[in-house]
């Protein structure tokens, strides 16, 4: 792989570090749009049935066969680069984005709702036409769901370590599933705040807390998602467009801090300017991501064009 390619998968992480950080958007959304997403997913089921073979076959004397033959069809070169991005992604992210939500949320969310609303065309054009009936009343009924889920008013959880585990492995599955904000769940369990505070103070006692339940959330959902795109894709991406449709009210620029939306009010030209910015911004990335497929396709057909020539 090439080292630019290498770099924009880097880009990527740090894109997803980024959404991680912030409530209402998921890494998972990121990473549909950009492009890598069910090898993301792939990748991860890979690894977990690695770490289960392994658990499984060493202890009794059978070797790591199974477990290296798992491993070797992860794509590391998609990965690793994602991995390395996502760390400054997330601690930039800490660091930046809590004052500016703090300061000036309606803004901030005039801008995110910009970025998810662009994202949502993205599961639903990778549906395809024509949409059948059980999608459209997924979408609706996922949309429903997710909509009622982010008007839950907050929380206030002690932090207790069962729960910050817990939390985290609930949390993690939004790093795998747009539409869904895992940092979002942490604000309306009360333990956002927390978490942002442990990773800007370099609470390492906490951090591995909760690094311990994203390996449990994820060992048990990444399985089951990946089941569900390989046997029920276009029912599964149905889901995951409505998700981010419901998704879209913790994002109203204009609401309480009980979570009650408000009709347009103050700050609606800078607000809307964001908006559109958020806008352009997803749908230079996936006109972007579709133009480097293209050229990716164009680059394989003249490969095995010109192989014949050669002989």
């Amino acid at each position: 792989m090439a080292f630019g390619e290498r770099l924009g998968h880097g880009v990527r992480g740090a894109a997803i570090g980024v959404a991680e950080a912030v409530p209402g958007i998921s890494g998972g959304t990121i990473a549909l749009v950009t492009g890598v997403y069910e090898r993301v997913i792939a990748s991860a089921g890979h690894v977990v049935s690695a770490i289960r073979y392994a658990a499984s076959d060493l202890p009794r004397g059978r070797g790591g066969i199974r477990a290296r033959q798992q491993l070797r069809q992860v794509h590391w070169e998609v990965v690793v680069p994602l991995l390395i991005g996502m760390l400054p992604g997330l601690l930039i992210a800490a660091k930046t984005l809590e004052p500016l939500l703090t300061d000036y949320p309606e803004q901030t969310r005039g801008l995110f709702l910009g970025l998810v609303l662009a994202s949502v065309l993205v599961p639903v054009s990778m549906v395809g036409a024509p949409w059948r009936r059980k999608e459209i009343a997924a979408l609706v009924l996922a949309a429903v769901g997710a909509f009622a889920l982010t008007g839950l008013p907050q929380a206030t959880l002690d932090p207790h370590p069962l729960i910050v585990l817990m939390a985290a492995a609930i949390a993690v599955c939004a790093l795998v599933m747009p539409g869904v904000s895992g940092s979002f769940l942490l604000l309306t369990v009360g333990l956002y705040e927390p978490t942002i505070t442990a990773l800007n103070d370099r609470d390492f006692g906490y951090l591995a807390i909760f690094a311990t339940g994203m390996v449990i959330g994820l060992s048990l959902f990444v399985k089951l998602l990946q089941w569900l795109l390989e046997e029920h894709r276009r029912m599964t991406l149905a889901v995951m467009s409505g998700a981010l449709l419901g998704s879209l009210r913790a994002l109203w620029p204009w609401q309480s801090d009980e979570r009650t939306l408000h009709a347009p009010g103050d700050n609606i030209l800078p607000i809307t300017a964001l908006f559109l910015v958020g806008i352009a911004v997803v749908t230079a990335m996936v006109v972007a991501e579709r133009r480097r497929l293209r050229r990716a396709a164009q680059d394989l057909t003249e490969e095995a064009y010109e192989t014949p020539q050669r002989h």
